[in-house]
């Protein structure tokens, strides 16, 4: 019987016209479309059907998903699609993480200098804070190297800092999560870590006295982009007997400034 009969479709590249493409198979085509698109400008759903050597219903719903996303976006001319501003997004938003340690750098020696402690930046990943760059401080030879390492969200200043300004709807999921004491000072309760949060936001640093180890404090502040998206946290850390409560206080505007001058490097011009 051939292909050609009404209603059934003609067979795909891979051979298998009735078994449904894989989750990789369908980002791989995604994937072919958006370049594509960047080879030839715009194209309608037969020719990238073409391309892809696919039926033109499948390419029809790989591009329709795209276009939800943002990712392309359909011209004038109904038919034909291109590249969306969603794509500008994504890139502005690789450039800003190559960015940020560059940037950073300087601010963060001269904060080490001044405060004399151990400076690290932050970032989100998953469900934890990774620290990306350390610059440690004239007094902080025997500290412990952060670098790298992951660390909790709601025992530490960084990770407190990037928690207070997720979207609402992430943020409580996560402290809808269990979370681990690590101290007796650990807050472990979602609505004394929310009220928390609040505070944080509204006073542009977080503090953590004792909440990950014993005699180990710290404060921290966003650090934001152009758009206004926290993208780090940057933080001074150090021994409870050096930086006590009293100077972490004092500390926090230093660190403050610091990131504000960071944020500034990044093209962000006011408060997050």
């Amino acid at each position: 019987m051939s292909d050609s009969i009404e209603g059934r479709p003609p067979p795909e590249r891979a051979g298998f016209p009735h078994q449904s493409p894989s989750p990789v198979q369908s980002v791989d085509r995604a994937a072919g479309i958006l370049e594509f698109l960047g080879r030839q400008e715009e194209a309608g759903v037969t020719e990238i059907a073409a391309e892809l050597g696919v039926h033109k219903s499948t390419a029809s719903r790989l591009a329709t998903a795209l276009e939800l996303r943002g990712l392309i976006e359909q011209t004038e001319e109904r038919g034909k699609y291109r590249l969306g501003l969603g794509l500008i997004r994504l890139a502005g938003a690789a450039s800003v993480r190559l960015d940020l340690s560059r940037q950073s750098r300087p601010v963060c020696e001269r904060l080490a200098a001044r405060v004399a402690e151990t400076i690290n930046l932050a970032i989100l990943d998953r469900d934890a804070a990774i620290n990306i760059d350390q610059v440690l401080g004239p007094s902080a030879i025997t500290t412990h190297n952060w670098l790298g390492r992951r660390t909790p969200l709601h025992a530490t200043s960084s990770g407190k800092v990037l928690l207070a300004h997720l979207p609402e709807p992430e943020r409580e999921r996560r402290l809808a999560a269990p979370m681990e004491r690590y101290t007796p000072h650990t807050v472990t309760d979602p609505c004394t870590l929310r009220a928390q949060l609040t505070s944080i936001r509204a006073a542009g640093c977080a503090y953590s006295v004792e909440e990950l180890e014993k005699g180990l404090n710290a404060v921290a502040a966003p650090v934001v982009t152009f758009n206004g998206q926290v993208v780090a946290a940057l933080s001074a850390s150090g021994p409870s007997f050096r930086l006590s409560v009293q100077r972490l206080r004092e500390v926090a505007a230093l660190v403050r400034t610091a990131a504000q001058e960071i944020s500034g490097r990044l093209g962000h011009l006011g408060r997050p």
